[in-house]
């Protein structure tokens, strides 16, 4: 899998090419990873700051709420060093944690067209995560949050500039780009820069709980990533 650094080959005009969420997307975070993350970020945010434990949560919940992300308010308005702060809070072993639905490799496999993952996860992470669960092969490409920095400014999903970002680099015209996800803000703005949308419904998603309708912005809902095999004639018409 390559780094996305460096130049992606183009996707052919007729080549669907998947963008997966990661979290809550192709494995069960709200099992236990969640809680691993939360103190981790707690943690990090009172060493980076030195305050208490009460501070840190209120900041983590302010910056989250303002700017999509805790790591853009600590990097704006404390100089907190960013790859510092994302190996402290997501310093936990993932193997014991991970859940995720049975034959996922095989499920992917047999989805045809190129994958790539875009995560508001750190890359390390997200690595160990698709290490866990044999898929790592069967992506071409993965963006992490450290890749998401557009003029010098960290601009993770639901940003609109992101996403066609990463569409010019990997080479993809939107109309053959379908994002994956289980966060709706996320699939919204991915529909303003012209990708098609599947919503993996996750009750363990904050916010999700009892959201069960379909969006407009949203081409397919499904559960699982198994439900797109199932979906055949709906993926046809995208």
């Amino acid at each position: 899998m390559h780094n996305p650094a460096r130049t992606s080959p183009v996707s052919s005009a007729r080549e669907r090419v998947w963008l997966f969420d990661l979290d809550n997307t192709l494995h069960d975070t709200s099992h236990k990873i969640f809680r691993e993350i939360n103190l981790g970020m707690t943690a990090a945010v009172m060493e980076s700051l030195a305050v208490d434990e009460e501070t840190a949560n209120q900041l983590r919940t302010s910056y989250w709420k303002r700017y999509g992300a805790t790591l853009i308010g600590l990097v704006r308005h404390h100089g907190v060093d960013p790859h510092q702060f994302l190996h402290r809070s997501h310093d936990f072993d993932v193997a014991p944690l991970v859940r995720a639905e049975r034959g996922l490799a095989q499920k992917l496999r047999r989805l045809p067209g190129r994958k790539i993952l875009v995560t508001n996860a750190p890359l390390r992470y997200a690595r160990a995560v698709m290490k866990h669960l044999n898929i790592l092969h069967c992506f071409d490409a993965c963006w992490g949050i450290e890749q998401m920095r557009l003029h010098g400014h960290f601009r993770p999903k639901p940003s609109v500039s992101l996403m066609r970002h990463i569409l010019a680099h990997e080479g993809i015209h939107p109309r053959r780009a379908v994002l994956v996800e289980d966060t709706t803000a996320n699939l919204r703005g991915a529909r303003h820069a012209g990708l098609r949308t599947v919503h993996v419904f996750h009750p363990g998603t904050p916010f999700a709980k009892g959201k069960r309708g379909r969006p407009n912005y949203v081409d397919l809902r499904v559960n699982c990533v198994g439900d797109l095999l199932l979906q055949k004639r709906t993926l046809q018409a995208f």
